[in-house]
């Protein structure tokens, strides 16, 4: 088994930030791979390809090198971390993650990742469990009520609460039936649900099965 301690969960679940506060806690590497795929669609929106011209998308994003270091996003040498949360990248970022081309460049370029990591590392997502660390060592699946979770969303971005749950049942739908990585808990995960849960509670939680498994 790696030492990988594998966060998933759907969005709102409180995974980002559960997932930093751990791999604080245990002094090891933190991976976003979301980061991975929103850089992914800057690649592509920068090339100025068409979203629909899909062998062009993977080539653009094979072309690509992507890394994270101290929390940043690098795109081939260059620190995107805040041009990722554009607009353009997220809606990029949405299309370009349904390609089965462009997530096996960039599993390839998470588990890279991983490999040159001297320590464990926390990594955060909707498929680490089950399809980019399926031989991590803890694996841990956070839900929550899903009011509360528009609720968390709302405080962190703003917007309508109402607009922001119908969004989120509506990418809940989207990725818990897609054929390629569907949002799921691995068989062997642990879940967890946050609500009405202090970071600090979850955080205790996963650093316990951690704990539990060894690594510390």
């Amino acid at each position: 088994m790696r030492a990988v301690v594998a966060i998933d969960g759907p969005a709102g679940s409180g995974k980002t930030t559960v997932s930093r506060a751990v791999a604080e806690r245990l002094g090891w590497s933190h991976l976003d791979t979301g980061a991975f795929y929103r850089a992914a669609g800057l690649a592509v929106d920068r090339a100025g390809v068409e979203l629909d011209d899909l062998g062009a998308v993977v080539e653009v994003v094979g072309s690509c090198r992507f890394d994270q270091r101290d929390g940043r996003m690098w795109l081939d040498g260059e620190d995107v971390s805040a041009e990722i949360r554009s607009e353009e990248a997220s809606r990029a970022a949405s299309v370009v993650s349904t390609l089965p081309g462009v997530r096996a460049v960039l599993v390839d370029a998470q588990r890279a990742w991983e490999s040159r990591q001297t320590g464990g590392a926390v990594a955060e997502g909707r498929d680490i469990g089950t399809v980019v660390f399926p031989d991590a060592a803890v694996k841990v699946f956070l839900t929550a009520d899903p009011t509360e979770r528009a609720r968390r969303r709302a405080a962190e971005r703003g917007g309508d609460l109402d607009a922001i749950a119908t969004a989120m049942e509506q990418r809940d739908l989207l990725d818990s039936t897609r054929v390629l990585s569907p949002l799921r808990p691995a068989d062997d995960a642990t879940l967890l649900d946050t609500t009405g849960c202090g970071v600090d509670e979850v955080v205790d939680r996963v650093v316990g099965l951690v704990a539990a498994a060894g690594l510390v």
